[in-house]
């Protein structure tokens, strides 16, 4: 592994079999439970379709015997690869890592393994593609198993995205499954940053995109990783990645707190000079320097979360660091093109 993310064989490990027409990307997180269950249902569907494929897992870092399944789900099914980093680096960076590994010549899918995505949506998939479309994302007509706050939160962040996310519409009630062409795939590899939104750097790359209505699953087994704070953290990462529109709002509370404060110095002289100067009372005195603060703060906070932004993009650290590769045995038609002039820097 290099210092910027590209792959390095080692020197012991097999010669590569020749790139399969599809890859299955599937990030995993402590999903010992499911893993198995969800393999089974995936290869019942690619086996059907009448294409070579690989099946590239991620482990970011898990704490449970994810690793170990996979190792020996990889000993039994040629088709399986297993990307495992040196530590958890958050599903954006393993995503990230899947596609990187992935050596599929004509297309990509990127799914969840908790089964809340069904593998059975897959043909529908492959169809969109086959018309000709790079990018066909499955579109969540339900969310079963969802609480009422998490699916009013969603629709909310969605909705707000699509209002300030510029040239960048993200499709409403869509997450990371979806398929990719291998042109769109090499263009988003092409984008290296460190604060990395999927969703939205799927929309930015463009290309001509369909969608797929499914019903989203309960989630087969085991807990999900993300509370509120990740998903608030997430949808932080969305907003400051694609739009400036919060450094605007500050200027424009600025500007709104200080037309205030001009008003209200406006009434006071105006009394001091009909009614005397009276001593102002202690309560309202101390509303107007926390309203103050609670701005400048909020202001400094604004400013600080794209500043912080920059200063990890100017340390140039590799979006992750590959521990173990174990490539597929996959067989399929020769790649058009080598996947180290893919991985990007």
């Amino acid at each position: 592994m290099t210092a910027l993310g590209r792959r390095q064989l080692p020197r012991d490990e097999p010669p590569r079999c020749p790139a399969p027409q599809l890859s299955v990307v599937v990030p995993v997180y402590d999903e010992e439970a499911v893993i198995n269950r969800f393999h089974t249902r995936l290869a019942a569907v690619m086996d059907g379709l009448g294409l070579t494929w690989e099946a590239v897992y991620v482990d970011d870092g898990s704490r449970d015997r994810s690793l170990l399944v996979l190792e020996a789900l990889r000993m039994i099914q040629p088709e399986v690869a297993v990307v495992s980093l040196s530590r958890n680096f958050g599903k954006e960076a393993a995503l990230t890592a899947g596609l990187d590994h992935a050596q599929a010549s004509g297309a990509l899918i990127v799914i969840d393994v908790d089964l809340q995505d069904p593998p059975e949506v897959i043909p529908e998939l492959v169809a969109g593609w086959r018309e000709g479309f790079d990018m066909v994302y499955a579109q969540r007509r339900s969310r079963a198993g969802e609480t009422w706050m998490k699916k009013t939160t969603a629709h909310a962040f969605y909705r707000l995205m699509g209002r300030v996310g510029g040239p960048v519409r993200l499709p409403p009630d869509v997450g990371d499954f979806r398929l990719m062409s291998r042109r769109a795939v090499d263009a988003l590899l092409q984008l290296r940053e460190r604060h990395r939104f999927m969703k939205g750097l799927f929309a930015w790359v463009g290309f001509p995109a369909k969608a797929v209505l499914y019903d989203r699953a309960p989630r087969a087994a085991g807990r999900t990783k993300w509370n509120y704070g990740r998903l608030f953290n997430l949808s932080v990462e969305g907003i400051t990645s694609f739009t400036t529109l919060p450094l605007r709002l500050a200027t424009w509370l600025g500007l709104a707190t200080a037309a205030v404060a001009l008003i209200y110095g406006g009434e006071v002289a105006v009394k001091a000079l009909v009614y005397g100067n009276p001593v102002p009372g202690y309560p309202s005195l101390m509303t107007v320097v926390l309203f103050l603060g609670g701005v400048q703060l909020i202001t400094l906070g604004v400013i600080g979360e794209y500043l912080g932004r920059i200063f990890n993009e100017t340390k140039g650290r590799p979006l992750y660091i590959v521990g173990r590769h174990l490539p597929s045995a996959a067989p399929g038609p020769v790649a058009a093109e080598p996947l180290s002039s893919r991985a990007g820097s």
